[in-house]
């Protein structure tokens, strides 16, 4: 065990403030063992990533591997942490903090610590690991960990002076970060889905493997008050390749809102450098289903790639899981933003009771000028809904050379819809089957395909008016081209009908969108399509 002489307690830790002039009632720190203040700004982190970013990466390797790896799925979900130990459980602030033990999947050393007051200057301790801080089995591994080995992760809590009957928030969390630089947040819905990262560097590349850097450490700001919606955390970022320091302002509303201001410094080259990336799962859709693949209709946390390019063009990509790795990239300078969504959200659509019609959409908001540069989307095959296997992110044109820094800052939207709706019609569906015409011999290589819409620029149409549908695709010709209304009674409900022959077996990617003469009615609907 850690010689306790070697940390302050928490009654201890006051005295020591005081002694420095700090106020001794700064916060409560509940049963949490904390280390001696240290000096901390925002500006101190960036200094100090900035410095790590010139020397050579160097792997914290201080715990014991083997007592980790025993730390295995099972016995993992046996360690909870107690909440009579959360961190701001008596405030200030509503929210209290948990954290995540490490273990076999976890099992780089993450840092707590809390600020001595609101503002993020000033002075932070550590929370020093105790396996007392956690619920365990008596023979559970993890009871080998000295204390001061530090923690996998945390969470948020629901507010502590909300309603406890409707979410106690001893069970309840709205925001966890844990793993790498993953972090992740309910929407509106109440329901986890897709994650962020901090950055995703060479995913996808053939010639080397993606990178997946951490966060070493985090620091939490105390609230100004019990009023406050809002969380301040920062945050180090540590890689072979990167460092970086973050500001996380995390506000809970019915949407949860992160501004993240990212100072990134690099070690080495990166030939795909991912910057805001999101990372959701798409097995399958009404799109393309194999047959007897599942017995749900659907299964999948995100639909579609919504881009708001800078030149004011709204368009939608539905996701596609394809039979081998894909990388798309849509070119644009100033983008006003992208988000991976979930747009269709009804249960009988997916009839699981896992409540992916509820799974949360992420919208990117630049917050600055970002120059020039391209969303790019990467689709990896998967078999089962276990593995992401998409993701969204920013990819700056000039290339990503070592000894470069970056300073970013974007918004993120954790909703049902997107924040900024668009007035045009929007997706809603993308049918793909046999080509031809019911009743008569269905000609070989024939797809046909049925994309919904619906809109008030649809509603709108006079009586007896069809939209335009405005088709292209990079080879292959179309054919049986029209638009209905579908009959289902729902005005603004049309769909656009085509059958398509492609030439050769390389993936097409087709274009459309609906107009009434110069009037554009919808977003752009694109496509990549995989001739089958």
């Amino acid at each position: 065990m850690t010689d306790r002489r070697s940390f302050l307690t928490a009654g201890g830790a006051s005295l020591a403030l005081a002694a420095l002039g700090l106020p001794a009632d700064a916060f409560a720190a509940g049963g949490l063992t904390l280390s001696q203040p240290r000096p901390f700004s925002f500006e101190r982190l960036v200094a100090l990533a900035k410095s790590l970013g010139a020397k050579p990466y160097v792997a914290d390797t201080s715990l014991p591997a083997s007592v980790l790896e025993r730390i295995d799925y099972d016995a993992h979900g046996k360690i909870k942490f107690n909440t009579d130990n959360a961190l701001f459980k008596d405030g200030p602030g509503q929210f209290p903090v948990t954290f995540f033990h490490l273990g076999r999947y976890f099992q780089t050393p993450v840092h707590m610590f809390v600020l001595e007051s609101a503002g993020g200057d000033g002075f932070a301790r550590e929370i020093v690991y105790d396996a007392s801080y956690f619920a365990m089995p008596a023979d559970s591994p993890a009871r080998q960990l000295k204390d001061g080995a530090g923690f996998a992760g945390f969470r948020l809590q629901e507010s502590r002076l909300g309603d406890q009957k409707k979410l106690p928030w001893q069970t309840n969390d709205w925001a966890a970060f844990l793993g790498a630089s993953y972090f992740r947040a309910i929407g509106e819905l109440y329901q986890y889905g897709l994650s962020a990262r901090g950055i995703a560097l060479d995913a996808a590349m053939p010639d080397r493997p993606e990178e997946f850097p951490t966060f070493t450490r985090f620091y939490f700001e105390p609230p100004a008050s019990d009023a406050s919606n809002s969380m301040t955390i920062y945050a180090l970022l540590e890689g072979p390749s990167i460092t970086g320091a973050y500001k996380f302002v995390l506000q809970r509303d019915k949407a949860v809102l992160m501004d993240i201001d990212a100072r990134l410094f690099l070690r080495r080259d990166v030939a795909r450098f991912g910057l805001t990336p999101l990372t959701s799962m798409y097995w399958y859709s009404e799109s393309v289903k194999p047959t007897g693949i599942d017995w749900r209709p659907e299964v999948h946390d995100s639909d579609g790639l919504a881009i708001w390019n800078g030149a004011g063009e709204r368009i939608w990509r539905p996701l596609n899981n394809p039979t081998q790795t894909r990388a798309s990239a849509f070119t644009d300078t100033n983008p006003r933003g992208f988000g991976l969504l979930q747009r269709d959200r009804a249960f009988d659509h997916y009839q699981d009771g896992v409540y992916y019609e509820k799974r949360p959409s992420l919208w990117v908001e630049p917050l600055g000028n970002w120059g020039e540069g391209s969303v790019q989307l990467i689709e990896i095959p998967t078999d089962d809904e276990i593995h992401d296997n998409i993701l969204a992110c920013w990819v700056p044109k000039a290339p990503a050379a070592a000894g470069s820094s970056y300073n970013i800052k974007y918004r993120l939207h954790w909703s049902a819809e997107e924040p900024f709706p668009s007035p045009l019609a929007r997706t809603v569906a993308t049918r793909i089957g046999r080509g031809g015409q019911p009743g008569q011999p269905r000609p070989q290589g024939v797809r046909k395909f049925m994309v919904e819409f619906i809109g008030k620029p649809l509603e709108s149409l006079p009586f007896g008016v069809k939209p335009e549908l405005v088709l292209t695709a990079s080879r292959g010709k179309f054919s049986y081209i029209f638009a209905e209304a579908v009959p289902n009674g729902v005005p603004g409900h049309w769909r656009a009908q085509f059958d398509f022959t492609a030439e050769g077996t390389e993936p097409v990617d087709m274009r459309l969108y609906l107009k009434n003469g110069d009037q554009t009615l919808s977003e752009t609907w694109l496509y990549q399509f995989q001739p089958f």
